[in-house]
C-alpha cells in the first residue's frame, strides 16, 4: 500500500507544484509562501536512514527561516512519525481523503451545457476562479507561479450560462493518471448541480484523453464534495492528514 501512496504523492506532486523544494533524507520539503497546505508542508516520501526526531528538528528550522509555520504531511503508514510529533506539541488538522476512479471501466456523458477547454490557464478562466476563492492579490500572484511551474499535461474546463463563467476545475496528468482540482462553481449559481456536470465535463475530457485513472483529493469535513465525488464513482485510496503546531 505504501507504494501506492508514494506514487500518488509524486504525481499529485507535480499536479500541484511547490515554488521551492528541498530534500532531506527521503523527506521532501515544499514552500510556495504559506499558499496552501500541499505546497507548505513536509511529506513524508520515502525510506529515511537518519534520526526522526533530529530531521524533524531540521524542518523546523527551516520553515523558521522562510518564516512559514511548519506543518507535516502524513498519509497511513506514518503513524511513528505522527507519535514523535504529538510529543513535540503537534496536533492534527484536516484529514482528507485521496480517491480514484477508473475510466476505462466508467461511462462518462458530457453534461448538457456550454462546456469550454483550455490547455492552459487562460485569464478568462483565472479571473472568475480567483473571484469565486476569494483569493487575495498576493494569493493569485502565488498561485500564478505555482501554476508557471507545472510542466505535464493540463486541462482547464469551464461552464459558461447567462454570458459568463460559472463552473470551473482543472486537471494535470502524467503517466496514465491525471488529477481533478480547483473545481468551484460560483455561489450565485450553487444548488443546479453545476459541481456534477464540470466534473463530468472533465471526466470525460481527459478520458478522451487517453487517461486511465483520475484522482482527487477532498478534505473529509467537506461532505457535499465528498457526497458529490461518491456519486461519480470515486473511491477512498488512502487518507492523509497534517500535523500543526
Amino acid at each position: 500500500m505504501k507504494d501506492k501512496i508514494t506514487t500518488i504523492e509524486e504525481l499529485a506532486s507535480n499536479a500541484h507544484v511547490a515554488l521551492n523544494v528541498q530534500f532531506c533524507d527521503g523527506w521532501v520539503l515544499k514552500f510556495s509562501e504559506g499558499h496552501t497546505g500541499r505546497a507548505n508542508s513536509v511529506n513524508i516520501m520515502y525510506p529515511s536512514q537518519l534520526d526522526a526526531l533530529e530531521k524533524i528538528k531540521h524542518c523546523e528550522e527551516c520553515y523558521e527561516k522562510q518564516n512559514i509555520p511548519c506543518r507535516f504531511k502524513l498519509t497511513d503508514g506514518d503513524e511513528a512519525i505522527n507519535e514523535l510529533l504529538v510529543e513535540r506539541g503537534y496536533v492534527e488538522v484536516n484529514p482528507s481523503d485521496v480517491m480514484s476512479l477508473d475510466l476505462s471501466g466508467t461511462d462518462i456523458e458530457m453534461p448538457n451545457f456550454d462546456v469550454v477547454f483550455y490547455d492552459k490557464p487562460v485569464e478568462e478562466w483565472l479571473v472568475p476562479y480567483f473571484a469565486y476563492e476569494g483569493f487575495s492579490e498576493k494569493g493569485q500572484d502565488v498561485f500564478r507561479r505555482m501554476l508557471d511551474k507545472v510542466v505535464i499535461d493540463t486541462t482547464f474546463t469551464a461552464i459558461r450560462m447567462d454570458g459568463k463563467i460559472v463552473a470551473m476545475a482543472s486537471s494535470a496528468g502524467e503517466r496514465g493518471m491525471t488529477m481533478i482540482q480547483n473545481v468551484v462553481v460560483s455561489p450565485d449559481y450553487r444548488g443546479r448541480g453545476l459541481g456534477k456536470a464540470i466534473c463530468q465535463a472533465l471526466l470525460a475530457k481527459v478520458k478522451e484523453q487517453g487517461y486511465n485513472t483520475a484522482y482527487l483529493q477532498v478534505v473529509k469535513s467537506n461532505t457535499v464534495a465528498l457526497n458529490l465525488y461518491n456519486t461519480l464513482g470515486f473511491k477512498k485510496e488512502y487518507l492523509y492528514w497534517y500535523m500543526n503546531k
